[in-house]
């Protein structure tokens, strides 16, 4: 029984591997390797939670071609970000710049956490004044 609820919780909660399919891995080394690098800076618009290099989504995967495409056209790094930027917005980035437009993405967490605080110190508060 212990075996069994060992596989099950290994694949249950084993984290993802890298999502990028064989067939999209580049033949040049260096140029895969830019292709992972700038992968891991862009957001999956599907997941939000995950990078693309990561995803599993129709859409992740279309932006993993894509920004192989432009790496194979010659493009910098800098300029294949800016291509998808534009394509996708600024929300497509994991570090979006910090501006009018993404203070909304910035500010949430931050709210989230304070209304979190906000709430259990309030139980604790009247939890104190009931007696425990």
């Amino acid at each position: 029984m212990r075996r069994i609820l060992f596989v099950f919780c290994f694949l249950v909660f084993a984290f993802p591997a890298a999502a990028v399919e064989p067939g999209e891995i580049l033949s040049d080394p260096v140029l895969e390797s830019r292709a992972r690098d700038i992968s891991r800076q862009l957001r999956c618009l599907v997941c939000q939670g995950e990078d693309i290099d990561e995803s599993n989504a129709g859409l992740a995967a279309d932006i993993r071609k894509l920004v192989r495409e432009q790496l194979l056209k010659g493009k910098t790094d800098e300029e294949v970000l800016s291509f998808v930027r534009a394509r996708y917005g600024d929300y497509v980035l994991m570090m979006p710049p910090v501006k009018p437009s993404t203070y909304l993405l910035w500010l949430t967490p931050l709210a989230v956490l304070a209304g979190g605080l906000g709430f259990a110190w309030l139980y604790m508060r009247r939890s104190a004044a009931k007696g425990g």
